[in-house]
């Protein structure tokens, strides 16, 4: 998913119980994550996300086991969540999720590093992306999104990456209570979930699926402009596009300029 190509994380390795051993410093660490981001997300997430929330039940004293959190997925939408490295690439990423499989790597967090992580840990998959895998619509586009990037070139892959970026990843939504957050990046990030929503620095646009294909984004910064869907459908429809053929169209038409300095 874009993210950067080394780590100074390793993954805990699974027993054949399907569980990880996480030291009581790293239990320890998600306790201070989850209890501290439940109070901020409350006004800002949408309901269905909230409502993932309630059906995943996630222990707030130790880090759930991947096994525990499959167990509510298939249930509701037939998703599991995979164990896997500190990074996977783009080809094993698309795969998993065309198996409907989310990947999560295991391991959480250093205390230095809290506040903000470049790399998906087990925080930002369970808490930030697990709830909304409940929901159908965005089940069924993960998996589409998935099945579409299989059989794409690197280039496509890298262009079906921003698609996620601004949904999945970075994604609000208008609704009857206001603006709200489904997306799994902002709703792991302290900081971020409370810029999403309440500050008035960021872009906020319609979702239109060319816009976002030809939008530039940063991994390591908080987001510049937010792409913004009135409902879920949004996302259904998008499983039924020819995604492909808009990304060479997006990329004859040319990238915007960058919100952000270059790196």
């Amino acid at each position: 998913m874009g993210y950067k190509k080394t780590t100074t994380y390793t993954a805990k390795t699974i027993d054949e119980k399907g569980n990880a051993a996480y030291t009581e410093e790293e239990n320890q660490i998600w306790h201070e994550l989850i209890t501290r981001q439940l109070p901020i997300i409350e006004n800002r997430a949408c309901d269905e996300y909230k409502q993932g929330i309630q059906l995943l039940n996630l222990p707030h004293d130790r880090i759930p086991q991947c096994h525990e959190v499959s167990t509510v997925l298939q249930k509701t939408t037939g998703w599991a969540l995979e164990p896997v490295p500190a990074l996977i690439p783009f080809d094993r990423f698309f795969q998993l999720l065309a198996n409907r499989k989310f990947p999560a790597a295991t391991f959480i967090r250093r205390r230095e590093e809290l506040d903000y992580l470049q790399e998906p840990d087990i925080f930002h998959e369970v808490f930030g992306h697990c709830p909304m895998l409940t929901n159908q619509a965005c089940a069924d586009f993960t998996h589409t999104y998935g099945k579409l990037g299989l059989t794409a070139t690197h280039e496509e892959q890298v262009m079906l990456a921003k698609l996620y970026w601004f949904t999945i990843e970075f994604g609000l939504i208008q609704t009857k209570k206001g603006l709200r957050i489904y997306g799994g990046g902002i709703l792991s990030s302290k900081n971020e979930t409370i810029y999403a929503v309440d500050s008035d620095v960021p872009q906020r646009k319609p979702f239109e699926v060319m816009e976002v294909l030809r939008t530039p984004y940063r991994i390591d910064i908080i987001q510049p402009i937010y792409y913004v869907i009135d409902d879920y459908d949004v996302l259904f429809n998008l499983t039924k596009m020819d995604l492909i053929s808009l990304i060479h169209e997006a990329k004859k038409l040319g990238i915007y300029k960058p919100m952000y300095d270059a790196v």
